[in-house]
């Protein structure tokens, strides 16, 4: 195996490893904000079935949760599943792992915030939509930077469990490429992408936490 060999099949699972963690992010946050507001919820059944799915997401390894969600249509409903549901599979058990962390983080920052703002609010007319979106949430986001910030540097980490579906993302295509050619480079390759992605993702998130700062 060439240099340009190796290059390509790195290549190959560094695209692999981005698809996990945009579409984690795209779809992982609104579920999230939806789970929190279940999790704030007065009705006791919304609250205790959005409470029992964070318990069992931040109590159980996401390993296990993929696998879960790969083989389980198959031994609960007899649903034939392909090779083609392997990526799907790890979306999908992505997504409802980060959503049950950014739901509590979500939570933390709504929960935060002082009652007194709500009521002015109310007074000056606003509708408990406009009241949230316009008003608390804004705020809420600036407050859950930072620990939104080490969940997604952890997201890019945790993207190389996709090989327990075997998934060839990055992780997976350095070690093949290791095996295959008896040398550490394909690791150490992979073990910088990974350092300069998440050094890429903190910059890029102290940016915007820059951004919103209430005072220059």
């Amino acid at each position: 195996m060439n240099l340009e060999t190796m290059v390509l099949q790195l290549g190959s699972g560094m695209l692999v490893t981005v698809e996990i963690f945009v579409l984690t992010l795209i779809f992982s946050l609104p579920l999230g904000l939806l789970v929190s507001f279940g999790r704030m919820s007065k009705n006791k059944v919304v609250m205790t079935i959005s409470k029992i799915y964070i318990s069992i997401m931040r109590g159980t390894p996401l390993m296990l949760q993929l696998l879960v969600v790969y083989f389980g249509p198959y031994y609960l409903f007899r649903i034939k599943i392909g090779t083609g549901y392997r990526m799907v599979a790890v979306i999908i058990g992505f997504v409802l792992n980060y959503a049950a962390y950014f739901a509590e983080i979500y939570r933390s920052g709504i929960e935060s915030m002082p009652v007194g703002q709500y009521e002015a609010a109310r007074v000056l007319g606003y509708s408990s939509g406009q009241t949230f979106f316009r008003i608390i949430f804004p705020q809420v986001v600036k407050r859950i930077l930072p620990p939104v910030t080490n969940e997604v540097i952890t997201l890019v980490k945790d993207t190389s469990l996709a090989f327990a579906l075997a998934v060839a993302e990055m992780f997976t295509m350095a070690k093949q490429v290791a095996s295959a050619q008896t040398t550490v480079v394909p690791l150490m390759a992979a073990g910088l992408f990974y350092y300069v992605f998440n050094l890429l993702v903190a910059f890029c998130m102290e940016r915007l936490e820059k951004s919103m700062a209430y005072y220059r």
